[in-house]
């Protein structure tokens, strides 16, 4: 890609940078002739970042963890999509004036959209990405949920917040809709092999939603598979939240064809 004067840039900062939205934004600038080049960062000095990020005119920066809360009180706006929650994953900059956006609500809400607002549903966690998958249930309709978390006290305050009960251990009568949005199962971890929801849990649900994105085939999702159960990936996820940032920085929409390749490309 050549890199001119004119080159619009954008960013990721995240306490462990990944490969995904590098390649993800990259391929769709190339195929669609762009000049936008996108980098990953990390940080030490979260407020000197953002200030870096108005004061030399970069256009948009993804907000991974551990940042997307503490960034918030350096912005200047946050989109319903990211006040409603607290959490940030994107930030737009207009001409030095910085407003931040949540594509991960938006994207959880789309992929959520097949699912019956009746089911009961259990979440395991309650960090920012639990936020955003909370938020977005409550605000589609889901009434009857259960927030799973060791830390009581965000546990707590995510479930009164959206309306749902908190337990600190899962209860054996499970639920309809298993929502992972911990580490578990994630590649490189120290629970990388582990299944989120214990095997009798996951036989009694209808629908696994897995939130880690890395590897695209979990082993949760893949014992929901291996029982004929409706699966959204966190790869899905993904794609979704990244297609929205490459929108709100660019205004360019590409077509699902495009998305696809660049997903294909990005996962490689």
């Amino acid at each position: 890609m050549r890199i001119s004067k004119d080159t619009r840039l954008c960013m990721s900062l995240a306490g462990r940078p990944g490969n995904f939205g590098t390649r993800f934004h990259n391929a769709l600038y190339e195929e669609l002739g762009l000049d936008y080049i996108y980098k990953a960062f990390t940080t030490t000095d979260l407020r000197g970042a953002i200030v870096g990020i108005r004061a030399l005119g970069i256009r948009g920066c993804a907000v991974s963890m551990p940042f997307k809360e503490t960034c918030v009180e350096y912005l200047d706006e946050l989109d319903p999509s990211a006040a409603v929650i607290g959490s940030v994953n994107t930030i737009v900059n207009e001409d030095g004036y910085l407003r931040a956006y949540n594509t991960d609500y938006i994207a959880v809400s789309k992929l959520l959209s097949g699912v019956p607002t009746d089911s009961t549903f259990v979440l395991r966690g309650s960090g920012g990405m639990a936020k955003a998958v909370a938020y977005a249930m409550r605000d589609a309709g889901f009434c009857s949920g259960t927030i799973l978390a060791r830390n009581e006290r965000a546990g707590r305050a995510l479930a009164e917040a959206c309306g749902y009960t908190w337990r600190p251990d899962l209860d054996p009568a499970g639920a309809d809709l298993l929502i992972n949005v911990t580490p578990v199962g994630m590649a490189g971890g120290p629970e990388a092999d582990d299944l989120a929801f214990p095997p009798e849990t996951i036989e009694r649900a209808q629908t696994v939603f897995e939130v880690v994105a890395l590897p695209p085939e979990t082993p949760l999702i893949r014992h929901a598979r291996t029982l004929g159960k409706r699966v959204i990936t966190g790869a899905e996820v993904a794609v979704l939240q990244a297609l929205e940032q490459f929108v709100l920085y660019t205004g360019v929409r590409p077509t699902d064809e495009q998305v696809e390749r660049a997903a294909v490309l990005a996962r490689g």
